[in-house]
């Protein structure tokens, strides 16, 4: 899509009539809406909407929309974000030693199969420094040790703030982000080698060989201080047999975290995620 448009993720005490107020403020103000989406979650009690319009004819300039919708949402009790199609978004994406989930969103990104800047790349180690070399992205070796994580944990959330960084991946980082950093910078998606909450810890193929199991999952989440505890984005399975061996499980459990990873941060990137408690709407 050439022209851009702007993208409402609401939520609200569900009550009658949402759909036509919200529908009508994009109306009133020229917008023609390309794509609408809702959920009721009775037991919480929620109305979650998606809304995205053209901005083409729409009256309102983009920095006055916050403020008009504001006068709409605030006596419904609304909580809202808003988004612009063509606001390029800048992904810092951490690692540690494995490659696979690094290499699949650089080849993505490139791809455009999501519209996004890669500008750095976090580890702390320095092996895939030189897979950052090869695609021109900036690489900061940030070693972490029990005795210096507040202070490197410091500097990762500096360098974030040099780099302008919307988005932070954890494409296999294998260490464990701080509350503290998480409650600075919470806009990170983590992706986990386990149908949550199965097998979770070290070793998960081996304890899963081990059970014999016949299938074996992905999931990505937003990461909380509650450790793989955060909203789910995107969770999917493959079966196994009992002629798999770990490598197997390896190799079909890195296939599964390479997609399951994309899918939750293309779903991100296109503004079709919803949180709300700990769980999350994603709009097709």
């Amino acid at each position: 899509m050439t022209n851009p448009t702007a993208t409402l993720l609401i939520s609200c005490p569900d009550q009658r009539g949402l759909v036509a107020k919200f529908a009508n403020f994009i109306y009133s103000n020229g917008g023609n809406i390309i794509h609408a989406d809702q959920h009721t979650d009775f037991a919480a009690g929620l109305f979650l909407t998606r809304i995205e319009w053209q901005l083409d004819g729409f009256n309102l300039p983009r920095e006055f929309i916050d403020p008009a919708f504001n006068a709409i949402a605030q006596p419904l009790g609304a909580k809202w974000e808003i988004r612009f199609s063509d606001t390029v978004p800048r992904i810092a994406i951490w690692v540690s030693r494995q490659d696979h989930c690094l290499f699949d969103l650089i080849w993505r990104q490139r791809a455009k199969e999501f519209l996004a800047k890669i500008p750095l790349i976090i580890s702390n180690h320095s092996n895939l420094k030189v897979v950052a070399e090869q695609f021109n992205i900036d690489f900061q070796h940030v070693p972490i040790t029990k005795d210096n994580k507040s202070e490197q944990e410091a500097q990762q959330l500096e360098l974030l703030r040099q780099y302008k960084i919307d988005l932070v991946v954890l494409a296999k980082y294998m260490q464990i982000v701080s509350a503290d950093s998480i409650s600075q910078f919470p806009q990170i998606i983590n992706i986990h080698h386990s149908f949550l909450p199965a097998f979770i810890g070290a070793n998960p193929y081996h304890r899963a060989f081990e059970r014999g199991v016949k299938i074996i999952g992905a999931t990505a989440h937003y990461a909380t201080a509650d450790l793989d505890a955060g909203p789910i984005i995107e969770q999917d399975v493959v079966r196994v047999s009992h002629r798999d061996e770990v490598d197997d499980l390896v190799r079909k459990g890195k296939d599964l975290e390479r997609v399951v990873l994309a899918r939750a941060v293309r779903s991100h990137l296109q503004n079709r995620v919803l949180v709300y408690g700990n769980r999350t709407v994603v709009f097709e």
